[in-house]
């Protein structure tokens, strides 16, 4: 009888752990380089898909293989952390006068609840081999897809997000690297076929191609990393999302086999799942501060915030939106001001824009908005 190998014993220990820690997968991979990673992440960057992640562009050396990032890694662990919600994830993207938040966002943010289940792992590996490791959470220059993927957790799927037969498109994705080789796990292949379902729910037309992602169209991106305007053409197929956007992930067809979230800091807050319209226009910082104590929404602050949620207003065809986001055409930022003023031409036309205006307008942002009202 063959006995376990010392590397074979560590992995199966790294394997029960996280289980333990409430991990849903795990799964070990080479730190190898491979050319394709490069050349697709050129590609995205030269066409411009990016749009102002200006990051990814300066950090696109290290992200191509795990030891340009850290030169000791000889392995990386790579685990899943399910957050699929109960029942329809798009109900709320139905209730007009709501704000429609995507699911991982409407609870505590992912990167502490993970990056202290990591942290702890890595502990224990540590302890137990003796060797150096590091963790990551989404916020380092780590191609965490691609290496789930090679490390055969899931593939990534036409939305460009990753997909597994076990937990379908809902989980997060966290990393170790460890100085010590490990055997690794046989890499999982694709199984979309001839499905393009994520392709079709995407309000905005975000994908140029199969496995392929224009930032610049995506309502994640727009309403999270996007710091400016957003494209007058691009606002009305928003809806109410005014966080996120999950219909390219809802539309999964494995998602038949995901189930709900066991971490219950991932389950939805009641007061998160489709919050009134009318109560978040009326947040100023510290309100907003407080709302989303812990939330990763926190992140992008109040007056971005405010901007995606005078788009949902202006979409919403309620009325009783109007004199909120008239209030808000008076804002110290001028993104909510020349924002509110869409929103208010939307709903109560283009006069109630005009008459919006402060008198004393002079910033560039609110003016353009307004002449490109006047001339649509």
């Amino acid at each position: 009888m063959n006995r376990p190998t010392p590397d074979q014993k560590l992995a199966s220990f790294i394997r029960a752990e996280a289980a333990r820690l409430g991990f849903d997968a795990c799964a070990i991979t080479d730190a190898d380089a491979r050319p394709q990673l490069r050349r697709d992440l050129e590609g995205f960057v030269a066409a411009g898909h990016h749009g102002t992640m200006d990051w990814l562009v300066e950090t696109l050396d290290r992200r191509v293989a795990p030891r340009t990032l850290w030169p000791d890694c000889r392995s990386v662990v790579v685990l899943a952390m399910n957050y699929a919600p109960e029942g329809d994830p798009l109900t709320t993207t139905r209730m007009a006068d709501r704000g429609s938040i995507s699911v991982y966002a409407r609870n505590r943010d992912y990167h502490d609840i993970i990056k202290g289940k990591l942290k702890e792992l890595g502990g224990k590996i540590a302890a137990r081999s003796g060797a150096e490791i590091k963790v990551f959470v989404d916020t380092a220059p780590v191609m965490e897809k691609p290496l789930a993927m090679q490390a055969g957790l899931g593939w990534q799927g036409k939305h460009t997000n990753l997909v597994s037969r076990q937990l379908g498109s809902w989980f997060f994705l966290g990393s170790i690297f460890l100085a010590t080789e490990l055997s690794a796990d046989e890499a999982e292949t694709d199984h979309c076929g001839s499905c393009q379902a994520c392709l079709d729910a995407c309000p905005t037309s975000a994908f140029p191609a199969p496995h392929q992602i224009d930032a610049r169209r995506c309502i994640s991106y727009l309403t999270i990393e996007h710091k400016g305007m957003i494209d007058a053409a691009l606002r009305p197929a928003f809806g109410n999302r005014i966080y996120g956007c999950d219909d390219c992930l809802a539309a999964c067809p494995w998602n038949k086999f995901a189930q709900s979230a066991r971490e219950m800091k991932l389950v939805a807050r009641e007061d998160l799942r489709a919050p009134s319209l009318q109560m978040l226009l009326k947040l100023d910082d510290p309100a907003f501060r407080e709302l989303f104590s812990g939330s990763p929404i926190k992140r992008i602050g109040r007056d971005r915030f405010i901007r995606n949620c005078l788009i949902a207003a202006g979409n919403s065809g309620n009325q009783t939106l109007l004199a909120d986001c008239q209030a808000l055409a008076g804002d110290a930022d001028a993104v909510v001001r020349a924002t509110a003023l869409w929103a208010i031409a939307r709903l109560g036309g283009l006069g109630a824009a005009r008459s919006a205006v402060l008198p004393s307008e002079a910033d560039a942002t609110v003016l353009d908005e307004i002449n490109a009202l006047e001339t649509a």
